[in-house]
This record gives structure tokens, sequence and C-alpha cells, in this order.
């Protein structure tokens, strides 16, 4: 098993809790930093994919991602400082 199969296997690993913290989290911020946390996880699922398989145009698709990431990151935050007002 080389680094990034185990990098892979770890990012798996890391899903279980944090699906379950979207699932059950007690308030709307967690539920929302646990989304944005799941997010990033596939955005560096795919970089390591992208590694892993030689192909480049994998790094074009983390990038438009991580652009979008960073926008629904600002949206949650906003969402949920306007419902605890």
């Amino acid at each position: 098993m080389n680094p990034v199969d185990l990098a892979l296997v770890v990012i798996a690993v890391t899903y279980l809790p944090v699906i379950w913290r979207i699932f059950v989290g007690p308030t709307d911020a967690d539920r929302a930093t646990a989304g944005d946390f799941a997010f990033y996880l596939f955005v560096a699922a795919t970089a390591l994919l992208a590694v892993r398989n030689d192909q480049p145009m994998f790094f074009d698709i983390v990038l438009i991602a991580t652009l979008i990431g960073f926008l629904g990151t600002v949206v949650l935050a906003r969402l949920v400082d306007r419902r605890d007002r």
C-alpha cells in the first residue's frame, strides 16, 4: 500500500464522524461546519486520486470545487448568523 492509498483510507474513515455530525449535530453551526469539512475531504480525495492516476485534469476540478466551496462557506456562515439573531 503506497502513501496515497493510505491517505485515501484515512479520508474515508474520517468521513464517518463527519457524516454523523451532519445528521446529529446539536446546532446548525455544527452541521454547517461538518458539511464544509466533508466537502474539503472530497476535494482532498479528488486531489489524491489525481496524483494516484496521473490525471492533471482532476486538479482543474479541485480548483473549481475549492472556489465553490469557499463561496458555500460564506453563504452558510451568513445563514447561521441570521438565524442566531
